[in-house]
This record gives C-alpha cells, sequence and structure tokens, in this order.
C-alpha cells in the first residue's frame, strides 16, 4: 500500500478514512494503534500517530482515555460529503465547462454519461 510519493502519515490517514467511507472501519469502532499500525508498515510510531492525529484534528477519530482512537459518530457521512464535494469540483466542473466549449448540450452530455450516445456527443445511432 504504501509508495514512494507521498508522506508515509498521509498515506495511513488515507487509508484509515478509506476504511472509514467503504465502512469496514464503523462509527464508535476502534481502529489500530499507532502501535499495531507501526507493526504492520514496518514505520516509526510518530509516523503512523501522526496519521491518526490528521484524522482527530479533522474530527473523524475520537480518543478514549486509555482505550485508545475510536470512529467518531458521523464520520461516514461527513468524508463522504467531502469526497463529493471533491469529486465535483476535479472532474464534474471541468468537464461541464468543456462540454459548453464543445457546444454539447444538457441533453447529449447526460447521454453520453449514461453510454447512450456518441463519443462525439451526437445522438444515439
Amino acid at each position: 500500500m504504501l509508495d514512494e510519493g507521498t508522506p508515509l502519515f498521509v498515506q495511513i490517514a488515507e487509508q484509515i478514512a478509506d476504511d472509514i467511507a467503504e465502512g469496514s472501519l464503523a462509527e464508535g469502532e476502534r481502529v489500530p494503534s499507532t502501535n499495531e499500525l507501526a507493526a504492520f508498515y514496518r514505520i516509526n510510531p510518530a509516523t503512523a500517530a501522526k496519521g491518526i492525529n490528521v484524522l482527530a484534528d479533522d474530527g473523524l477519530l475520537e480518543k478514549r482515555r486509555g482505550i485508545g482512537m475510536f470512529v467518531a459518530a458521523g464520520a461516514r457521512e461527513k468524508l463522504l460529503t467531502d469526497r463529493r464535494k471533491r469529486f465535483a469540483e476535479q472532474y464534474l466542473d471541468p468537464m461541464l465547462v468543456e462540454a459548453r466549449r464543445l457546444g454539447i448540450d444538457d441533453e447529449a452530455l447526460i447521454s453520453l454519461i449514461r453510454g447512450n450516445g456518441h463519443q462525439n456527443g451526437g445522438p444515439a445511432a
């Protein structure tokens, strides 16, 4: 999972966030400890803690004194809302701008998205 191009703590945070978004880590569920993450990924526990703290700072994880970090209530919905917004900004907004430049109207664009139209934006055959 870990790659060279992204800081390790960011990758740890992203993996846990993905697990929350996908539902494999449910709200109220304990997340792996920094020592567990460090042993699994063979990284420094401080690096794992930094990744965990990113999620805690975002309100996705909450610390329960003496027992560990847990997925906060509402964390999955917050992640999904944030990711939907980012998806629209990264993909939909530029697509709509380009569709307008190409003269593709809403109906033709919807048809393209559904896979019913030709790639040139014309009517389906």
